[in-house]
């Protein structure tokens, strides 16, 4: 992999998800009530996933994604979650039922409808090929396909087949690297991996994630891996279940060499993570979090080039901007004057390499 041939200075790219619209929740209802098709809620979602990618292209980012849109029938932490219950439901090995389990000691009360792993876990389309077409279909820019990795798909399910958590990471690899395969045939040339739960995991269960996200990008030849490393981005506002937004997972030792182990262009970190990779991250670039998802506020684009620029050893070369995590939880007008912050951040580093090299 050729990290820095494959990006221009300060590129901008987001996360994964971004801004669903509070009626989803009630259209679901409809759908639930009979009222509406599942049709009707796919039209929706595609609509929303046009509406997503197009407030990306004015906003400017340089690689977009689909917004995760197709992804939700609501925006609570409940089936089919964007991140785990929509593979999960995809995946053999995986019961159809799911049972709640506390995700975070900050907070008993804070629990995921975790699936229920049966059985060996086997092959299945993930569907990201066909999320890769829709979303290029409705732009020329770059874009780019999340997955959720190995380590915490693993994680938060219930296990009542392997018994050991390192195997069934294995397996999911192999999932995941047909699926990658695939998306590089498709012409996809970035995909991006998310894993959050690193720092609530041991040294040794960590050591196997990496090994088995390394096994799910093994092969590519052509696509650019990107790896979102966060510390939870749980729901902002009383109406979300009373979930108030804080790191869930920020706990435990921070294992950053281990996670400079990936085998992967970019990593994506929250920006007052971005010291810890400094003299570690070799060729590979950073995708700086400068955007607080957390925050229901716009930042002004030099609050975020100055949370860039404070990192003076990370060369303009090896920087992106992005935001800290998704933007699935804020409304629209925030999401998008975020995004606009990102873009008019990147003008004024552009502009201060500039006067400096004159």
């Amino acid at each position: 992999m050729t990290a820095i041939s494959k990006y221009a200075k300060y590129a901008t790219t987001v996360v994964g998800s971004y801004s669903v619209p509070r009626w989803y929740e009630s259209l679901e209802k409809e759908v639930e009530a009979g009222k509406l098709s599942r049709a009707d809620m796919a039209d929706a979602q595609f609509r929303c996933t046009q509406a997503a990618v197009k407030d990306q292209e004015v906003a400017g980012i340089d690689i977009l994604t689909g917004g995760e849109m197709h992804r939700r029938t609501n925006n609570r932490h409940a089936p089919p979650n964007a991140m785990l219950n929509f593979f999960w439901e995809k995946l053999p090995g995986f019961a159809k039922e799911t049972r709640p389990k506390p995700i975070t000691k900050k907070d008993l009360n804070v629990f995921h409808p975790a699936a229920v792993c049966v059985s060996s876990i086997g092959y299945a389309d993930l569907g990201l090929v066909e999320e890769f077409r829709t979303v290029s279909s409705q732009t020329d820019r770059d874009v780019k396909v999340t997955m959720t990795g190995p380590h915490m798909l693993a994680k938060v399910a219930f296990d009542e087949h392997y018994g050991d958590i390192g195997k069934m990471m294995q397996d999911l690899a192999k999932v995941l690297n047909r699926n990658f395969r695939d998306l590089e045939t498709a012409g996809c040339r970035y995909v991006q991996i998310d894993e959050p739960l690193f720092a609530v995991s041991d040294d040794a269960e960590v050591e196997a994630a990496v090994e088995a996200i390394n096994l799910a990008v093994e092969g590519l030849k052509k696509t650019s891996v990107q790896v979102h490393v966060c510390q939870g981005n749980y729901a902002v506002g009383e109406e979300y279940d009373g979930q108030i937004g804080h790191r869930y997972f920020d706990y435990g030792r921070y294992p950053t060499d281990l996670i400079c182990r990936i085998r992967c262009d970019v990593l994506l970190v929250e920006h007052d993570f971005a010291d810890r990779y400094e003299g570690r991250l070799g060729n590979k670039r950073l995708a700086v979090g400068a955007v607080d998802v957390q925050d229901p506020n716009v930042e002004a684009p030099e609050v975020i080039a100055e949370r860039i620029t404070r990192l003076r050893w990370l060369t303009p070369e090896q920087t992106l901007i992005t935001s800290s995590c998704g933007m699935n939880h804020l409304r629209r007008g925030i999401a998008f004057g975020k995004l606009k912050a990102m873009t008019e951040a990147k003008r004024i580093l552009l502009a201060k390499e500039a006067k400096s090299a004159a």
